[in-house]
């Protein structure tokens, strides 16, 4: 089948202290720390680097500041990881398994065996409305710590010019399948292995290159609140309010990372199969079914 899911990102950061603080309180597990880099994952094991270093293994950066290197994505099978290195034309492998290359816009591309990981399923809360009783004696509480299940989508910003060939690298080489297509906005897209709407955006909308987001799903609608509650007490600063996607359908919240760019809960994504097809809007959507309103917001 190809590519199942986001194995890994990699970060290139300049305040190591503060990327572990961020990532320990948006509730992501912490694997290792030495004085030049720092690994978290999620709980069906990807993995997060953050690291301080020139990382001259890595294209350069696409932009100034923190920002994302390279996603590593997981393909099934020995054969289909062969098969689509050469495609994608990745000239090394490391120690580690990984196949490297670089995409059209300069962000590192990797591609490696999918780890398989069989945890228990966290039911969602369950939800009562008139003739649809799923709770009986039995109140709800906080959900408590949010902790990311994974990461399900990745975001990124390209140019205008050459956007074309950006896209088809994915959609050529690598087979990711393009799901929506927003002329004015930028190209979704999902890999074969994942029924998500979408496991990736190229956004040319901004007109530079540089990461626009990475998306981790929480369990729940309550979580993505909780976990926006959380870390806006921790001193964070959130970058959207909190509301509901149309392309993918999606509950959102986003905040600010100090490793570039931004971070989003999620939950509730659109899943789709292959009678979903290529949808193509000659105008953007509007950006959201809903974002949550205040009486404040009109100056009340």
């Amino acid at each position: 089948m190809g590519i199942q899911r986001i194995e890994s990102v990699t970060y290139t950061v300049d305040d190591l202290d503060t990327n572990v603080r961020f990532f320990t309180d948006f509730g992501l597990t912490p694997v290792s720390r030495d004085e030049t880099r720092a690994v978290f994952r999620t709980r069906i094991k990807q993995t997060l680097i953050l690291d301080t270093t020139e990382r001259p293994d890595l294209p350069p950066p696409v932009e100034d500041g923190p920002t994302l290197r390279e996603i590593v994505w997981g393909v099934d099978t020995p054969a289909e990881l062969d098969r689509l290195a050469k495609r994608a034309g990745a000239d090394r492998e490391t120690p580690d398994g990984i196949r490297h290359t670089v995409d059209r816009t300069g962000f590192g591309v990797g591609l490696t065996l999918a780890h398989s990981y069989e945890g228990e399923h966290e039911a969602p809360r369950a939800a009562n409305k008139s003739g649809y009783v799923n709770r009986v004696n039995e109140a709800l509480g906080p959900v408590g710590r949010v902790r990311p299940i994974r990461m399900c989508h990745v975001a990124l910003n390209i140019p205008k010019e050459g956007r074309e060939e950006a896209v088809a690298f994915y959609t050529g080489p690598l087979e990711f399948i393009p799901t929506d297509v927003v002329k004015p906005m930028g190209v979704f897209m999902r890999v074969e292995g994942d029924a998500d709407q979408h496991n990736f955006l190229l956004c040319h909308r901004p007109d530079k290159a540089g990461v626009n987001h990475v998306s981790y799903e929480v369990n729940g609608f309550d979580d993505v609140i909780e976990g926006g509650n959380h870390m806006i007490e921790r001193g964070w600063q959130e970058a959207r309010k909190l509301g509901r996607h149309t392309v993918g359908s999606n509950v959102f919240r986003f905040v600010h990372a100090p490793c570039g760019g931004r971070v989003e809960l999620a939950a509730d994504m659109d899943r789709i199969d292959d009678s979903y097809g290529t949808r193509v809007h000659e105008t953007t959507p509007p950006h959201h079914i809903w974002t949550l309103r205040t009486n404040r917001d009109r100056g009340e």
